[in-house]
């Protein structure tokens, strides 16, 4: 009798046993998927809240306005203007290949220009004097002036050997303190070249 209640108590014993493991796993298994759950909570949530890149923060690059037809053309007179110029010293000589000219600067006839530190009525007019022979040509002699006026013989430009040939620079300029007498012999001019014009009312035909 003994003996069977030894036995019916060791057997309640190994029961209980096994059935606390059992019991710790069952309280464990929760615990688990809640840090599990919490874990992936707190990797996707600053995911889904992180702005996305958006450009209505940064200032949109403009697309400009469009350029000035005026300055444009402006820009492309001034390039036409200094293109084909070729500039001399007074009584300078050069042969230009180009063209199959020889020019000789020979100097300033005279200079009644506005000093510029003066308020003129008129704008006065200055005329240098040029030397041109071309290859099959004779030296000859012709007056480029800083104005146009067939009255007085003065012109800007005149043809020579196919070409024409016009004054478009001069310096320096005069001033109060120095005149025509005092810039003498330091003269420069701008020269530029063009296919000769027979309509062109501004120069003479020269060979």
């Amino acid at each position: 009798m003994i003996t069977k209640q030894l036995f019916i108590a060791i057997g309640f014993l190994a029961f209980t046993a096994c059935q606390k493991p059992k019991t710790a796993e069952n309280q464990n298994i929760p615990k688990t998927e809640v840090k599990t759950e919490v874990k992936t909570e707190s990797t996707s949530q600053p995911k889904s809240e992180m702005p996305k890149p958006t450009k209505t923060g940064e200032p949109e690059m403009s697309a400009g306005l469009p350029p000035d037809k005026e300055a444009l053309e402006t820009a492309k007179k001034e390039q036409q203007n200094t293109s084909n110029v070729i500039y001399f010293k007074e009584g300078e000589n050069k042969f230009l290949k180009e063209y199959e000219t020889n020019i000789t600067f020979k100097q300033i006839t005279e200079d009644s220009r506005c000093p510029k530190d003066v308020n003129c009525i008129w704008a006065g007019v200055a005329t240098a004097e040029i030397e041109v022979m071309g290859l099959h040509t004779r030296p000859v002699t012709l007056k480029l002036s800083t104005i146009n006026d067939s009255n007085k013989n003065y012109r800007k430009s005149q043809n020579f050997n196919g070409f024409s040939i016009s004054l478009v620079e001069l310096s320096p300029e005069t001033t109060s303190d120095k005149g025509f007498k005092a810039l003498k012999g330091s003269y420069k001019i701008g020269l530029k070249f063009s296919k000769e014009n027979s309509e062109n009312q501004d120069g003479t035909t020269t060979k």
